[in-house]
């Protein structure tokens, strides 16, 4: 792992990451029962092994992932949580068979089997995937009990001021000579988003006040059954799809080639072993955080060691139950207002990255491919074959790559 001297700057741009992967990590365990404690600390243990299986070289973050939450309710529902982390466990190691396999890939045959227009889509659908979710927090959807008290128009007052704010950060700020203040979008609209909903009267401390200052997250052991295994494992085909996206949306965003350098089979298993990591003792399954790359984006600056210090910030909020519950009051509409600037900027780079590659979607195959990547991808269709379910992002990327390879992959995409 490269060596880095550390600096404040570094140290205050690694706290911003920590709150954009905050409110989606905490969001699993609170919607599938594991513990909130747990999850953080593998979070950032995971994100350290992920960097150290890769060199140190990929500026990502791994949180938890959203793919596993249907399997982990019903495992858990029939089985119990245990089988549910034994099933997690099992599929990590899929993710180290598969990158066994594609260490002896080329790099040239996966370009070629992933060309750009089909790798565009792919990155423009992540971001378009996530948008709901920033509009359900803009407009209340997520937070009945603020919209109760300032209405749907007020939760979209407090979304477009924290936009606004995070908009004047990274244009103004430059001009004025601020150029690290300006690499702070996301940590500063939030802190004025929360300021302004403090002033409404929007934001409930109760749950600050009764929380400890130190407490040891409440690890556990997984069971290991056939039928969890068989649930939980066929949903890591689909996390691993996404997991090539996922690492050629953030080597756009950076312009590297990470499935050259440290190559697809080092990123692969990293986030597998994270995730067998986290579920032996208590956590969900890990994945590479889009939204920490649209943070990249956004901000322009890709140090990896950025997210070393957010995955220590992760660690350390474990440990104290007191700032976790501080973050988690955040209310949904400043969460919102900047996730339509972290959502936005990844299917933004979707379309840089076909411009550059010069996509000629006057070819007929390649107008084909990208239309309907895009309509499965955000039309709600699903595939199943057996335990094996695909939608979404996995859906449309394996019918992208399908396709290209049925119409033609040594047709050149570009101009």
């Amino acid at each position: 792992m490269p060596e880095r001297r550390l600096t404040g700057k570094h140290v205050v741009l690694g706290i911003q990451h920590t709150f954009v992967m905050f409110g989606a990590t905490v969001l699993v365990p609170m919607l599938t029962g594991l513990d909130i404690g747990v999850t953080l600390f593998t979070a950032g243990i995971g994100t350290l092994l992920f960097h150290v299986m890769t060199g140190g070289k990929v500026p990502v973050f791994l949180g938890s992932s959203f793919a596993f939450i249907p399997g982990i309710i019903a495992v858990g529902a029939n089985e119990g949580l245990p089988y549910a982390l034994g099933g997690i466990a099992v599929a990590g190691l899929l993710y180290v068979v598969v990158a066994a396999v594609f260490r002896f890939i080329s790099v040239e045959h996966l370009h070629r089997l992933l060309p750009p227009h089909v790798t565009g889509p792919m990155i423009i659908l992540i971001g378009l995937i996530l948008a709901p979710v920033a509009v359900q927090n803009a407009n209340g959807t997520n937070s009945p009990a603020i919209t109760a008290v300032i209405g749907t128009n007020g939760c979209w007052g407090i979304a477009l001021f924290t936009f606004a704010v995070g908009i004047v950060v990274k244009t103004l700020f430059p001009r004025l000579g601020w150029k690290f203040v300006a690499c702070l979008p996301v940590l500063i609209s939030l802190v004025a988003g929360y300021a302004l909903s403090m002033v409404l009267g929007i934001v409930d401390f109760s749950a600050v006040k009764s929380a400890a200052w130190i407490g040891i997250p409440k690890f556990s052991l997984p069971r290991f059954s056939w039928s969890a295994i068989t649930i939980m494992v066929p949903i890591a085909l689909v996390t691993m799809v996404e997991h090539f996206g996922d690492i050629l949306a953030i080597g756009n965003v950076v312009g590297k080639d990470f499935m050259a350098d440290p190559g697809i089979h080092r990123t692969l298993a990293g986030d597998g072993l994270a995730t067998s990591l986290a579920a032996l003792i208590g956590g969900p399954a890990n994945t590479t955080y889009s939204e920490n790359t649209g943070a990249v984006a956004l901000t322009g600056i890709s140090d990896p060691v950025i997210m070393r210090i957010a995955a220590l910030c992760a660690i350390i909020l474990s440990l104290v139950p007191k700032f976790t519950a501080v973050i988690g009051t955040i209310p949904g509409p400043v969460i919102g207002g900047v996730s339509i600037m972290l959502f936005g900027m990844i299917s933004s780079i979707g379309i840089k990255n076909m411009i550059d590659a010069q996509v000629n979607l006057s070819d007929p195959k390649v107008l084909i491919i990208t239309a309907a990547m895009l309509v499965l991808g955000l039309g709600g269709a699903s595939f199943t074959i057996g335990p094996v379910h695909l939608s979404g992002l996995g859906l449309a990327a394996l019918f992208g790559v399908l396709l290209n390879l049925v119409l033609g992959p040594d047709q050149p995409s570009a101009k």
